[in-house]
């Protein structure tokens, strides 16, 4: 039996955009046939650093990205460049969920698992239409607020899932519906379909997350909506912006009193 956890620390270091991709696919593949287990790890996990990634896209400040229309091609291929790149940082998350943490039950590691396999068949679904619209990963800039928020809950398991599906990663639940209706009113049929898919998809991903911080409120015997309105205060001043999707986000694991937290939060 191969280790669950070198094969996640692999996937992490992994920096092509072919590579990372293609890794996430035979481990996941290979943990469904049962030949990667998540036991028999003693040694804690390797400080976070930065993940593997390419030389290009250049990473700068969300500030100095430019903004662009959906009216021209390169505007339209931007869009898709910036989701594509939410993806890429979602791979490694994912895997991070699953290397980082320890000791967690066998179906949280089942969950990430599952979810990094989803987050790269997203990638390469984005990455593949942006290439033929006659770019690629790489040729936009783009920003790393996921992973610098991956960073600051690296010591703590339950500000992870808080913080990075819950919060960050959900952003997606609420833009990605006018998204979509604005690329259908353009006739970009073909990327509103992937992002149909994808939408669907994070729903569950948000799921998990929330699943799983209740998990660990439990555990550690706090309460899961105070706590909740603690570490919006402390780690999502400036993230969190309205509206908010309301029926994706109940369906994703979340009450009215913490969509009143984060209403609250955003103002």
């Amino acid at each position: 039996m191969k280790s669950l956890l070198a094969a996640a620390h692999t996937c992490l270091a992994a920096a092509s955009p072919d590579d990372k991709p293609a890794r996430t696919f035979e481990a996941a593949a290979a943990f469904a046939r049962g030949e990667l287990s998540s036991d028999g790890e003693l040694d804690g996990p390797e400080p976070i650093r930065m993940p593997g990634r390419p030389a290009t896209p250049k990473l700068v400040h969300p500030r100095d990205l430019p903004k662009r229309g959906f009216g021209s091609i390169e505007g339209r291929a931007a869009f898709i460049h910036a989701v594509a790149h939410i993806e890429f940082n979602a791979i490694d998350l994912a895997w991070d969920a699953v290397y980082r943490f320890r000791g967690m039950p066998a179906q949280y590691y089942a969950d990430w698992v599952s979810v990094a396999n989803d987050e790269a068949r997203h990638f390469t679904m984005l990455r593949a239409r942006l290439r033929e619209l006659g770019y690629d990963y790489g040729d936009f800039d783009a920003h790393n607020g996921l992973w610098e928020m991956a960073e600051k809950t690296a010591h703590d398991g339950l500000a992870r899932m808080a913080l990075v599906p819950r919060v960050l990663e959900a952003r997606g639940l609420d833009v990605t519906p006018g998204m979509i209706v604005k690329l259908r009113s353009l006739g970009d049929d073909t990327t509103a379909d992937i992002l149909e898919v994808i939408l669907r998809e994070e729903v569950g991903h948000v799921a998990a997350g929330s699943r799983w911080y209740r998990w660990h409120c439990e555990r550690a015997g706090v309460e899961p909506r105070a706590r909740f309105r603690e570490l919006l205060q402390a780690y999502a001043s400036g993230v969190l912006h309205k509206p908010f999707n309301t029926e994706a986000r109940l369906a994703a694991g979340f009450d009215l009193e913490e969509l009143e937290s984060l209403l609250a939060a955003a103002d």
